[in-house]
């Protein structure tokens, strides 16, 4: 008898000791309660990550919400499941094309109208320890497509090194940017069209509210974007709507400085020629419009607006008189994002830049010749490249370290190896987001069959961006020394085979001249 009592409690013991021990090593994701109810999510195979997609932030934008600024998220009872991203903003089907290819594009659906969802990864560790900082990724896509869908915006790998990634979705095209005098009458704010930019700025309060739950310190936000995500970045940095949401900010390739946003009137112009070509003539009328036969014959408009409120001026006004958020800045541009579309003959190429640039045209063609047919391709891309996207960052660092704020400058060139017709883009608009967030294991390796270099370059790179989400600074044990951007050393830290610091800016410096002049 007292051999089969002794038995009971041996096993009772190991029941509890192996319910303990399942219990804090948590098999199943976490149920986290926030704002609107409680949620499950996924658990990596190795048990190490939480996964939870498709949160919602707010209310479904449609309906009489259609063109409004983002409403409270509607609650919902029992635990929702986010186990899948939610639809993507409305927009086309996605196909590839171009330099992009699949993973570099939205899932297929679902995409609707009721878009306002967001997803987590974070480390699965007990909630007592330090609060992790947090890093909110926001797409590109010209601000007319785009989606967290999108394979390459992956955060499992960024969550591994110690952050909690975040990735927010925003209405695009017409949904996001249509602006129209009864919509500016009806806000109470006197402005309307900056819908996309109110939607990530409802995301970044959201996240300020409730990402504790997820292990992150709302104290401790960094916003990154490229394309279109760089572009939101540099405007929410320039917002005063928002403040305090966020104290770091990395923007790759994108920025409003040298190319101003359209005013209140004239997208409001544009909006007003919008209804006229769906032949409705009420705004009640707009919102009943199927979202098919909006995306059908408006989408032009797109892009944020200088609307008075969520931008109260131009961006570089609002830099000029010292009004922008204050942040920490990691900054750049790829090597070969030129695009300028079919190249010009030398001789036309060297009589368009002395029509243009007049006096200054012999200057610029030192730094963008022309001297045979092959390096006038060259030129024009280069060109093409900057007044795109190298000028507008790298003005974006200058005015930055003038103002004695810190700033990190990058210029990304590596040629990601490719076949057939992928070989010709080299290190091309949006390459290196694969590589700044480590997610080189999603890349098609037949179109791109990588090389060991470019899992040294992934490696370094999400370390540096890594490091400068948790500190402010992207150096880190075992990485080559990034300095500091300053107007006297002008480094920029070129990324690629072998990462380098160079005093590599004379051509943007007088571009920039240039284009202050015109």
């Amino acid at each position: 008898m007292r051999t089969q009592i002794r038995l009971l409690l041996l096993i009772a013991f190991l029941f509890s000791v192996s319910t303990a021990f399942l219990s804090s090593s948590q098999k199943e994701p976490a149920i986290v309660s926030i704002e609107g109810g409680k949620i499950s999510g996924l658990l990596t195979t190795d048990g190490k990550i939480n996964i939870y997609k498709g949160i919602p932030f707010a209310a479904p934008p449609v309906g009489n919400l259609r063109w409004k600024a983002p409403q409270p998220v509607i609650p919902w009872s029992g635990v929702r499941k986010c186990e899948a991203f939610g639809a993507s903003p409305m927009q086309g089907s996605p196909a590839p094309f171009s330099m992009w290819s699949a993973e570099f594009l939205i899932a297929k659906e679902p995409i609707s109208e009721d878009c306002l969802n967001l997803n987590v990864w974070t480390d699965n560790g007990k909630k007592s320890g330090k609060p992790r900082p947090v890093i909110v990724w926001i797409y590109g896509g010209g601000f007319g497509s785009g989606g967290t869908s999108c394979a390459i915006y992956d955060g499992e790998a960024m969550a591994r090194k110690g952050v909690v990634f975040v990735s927010i979705n925003y209405r695009v095209g017409p949904f996001g940017f249509f602006a129209h005098p009864e919509l500016t009458a009806e806000s109470g704010k006197n402005a309307s069209g900056n819908y996309g930019l109110l939607d990530q700025i409802a995301a970044l309060q959201w996240i300020k509210k409730n990402i504790a739950q997820f292990g992150g310190d709302p104290a401790h936000v960094t916003i990154a974007g490229q394309s279109a995500g760089s572009m939101s970045v540099n405007c929410l940095v320039a917002s005063p709507l928002a403040k305090n949401l966020f104290n770091k900010a990395i923007a790759e390739s994108g920025a409003g400085f040298a190319r101003p946003y359209p005013s209140l009137q004239k997208a409001e112009e544009s909006g007003l020629a919008m209804a006229k070509a769906l032949n409705v003539s009420s705004l009640a009328g707009l919102r009943n419009v199927p979202a098919e036969d909006i995306l059908k014959k408006t989408q032009a408009i797109r892009g944020p607006i200088v609307d008075g409120y969520v931008l109260p001026a131009s961006i570089a006004d609002i830099f000029a008189a010292g009004k922008q958020n204050d942040v920490i800045l990691l900054t750049g541009w790829n090597e070969d994002e030129g695009l300028s579309g079919k190249p010009k003959s030398a001789a036309d190429y060297q009589q368009q830049i002395k029509e243009q640039y007049g006096k200054q045209a012999d200057e610029l063609l030192k730094f963008y010749p022309a001297n045979t047919e092959a390096e006038a391709t060259l030129s024009q891309n280069r060109m093409s490249r900057d007044m795109t996207f190298g000028a507008q960052n790298y003005a974006w660092a200058k005015i930055q370290s003038d103002a004695g704020k810190k700033v990190y400058l990058y210029r990304f060139d590596r040629k990601v190896p490719a076949t057939g017709e992928y070989a010709q883009y080299g290190a091309f608009h949006t390459a290196e987001v694969a590589y700044a967030y480590d997610n080189l294991r999603v890349i098609n390796h037949q179109l791109r069959p990588l090389e060991p270099a470019d899992d040294k370059i992934a490696h370094d790179m999400s370390w540096y961006w890594a490091n400068f989400v948790k500190t402010g600074n992207p150096n880190g044990n075992g990485l080559p020394q990034w300095p500091l951007y300053d107007a006297k050393e002008k480094q920029i830290m070129v990324i690629g085979k072998g990462a380098r610091a160079l005093p590599d800016a004379t051509s943007l410096d007088f571009l920039l001249s240039v284009i202050s002049n015109r």
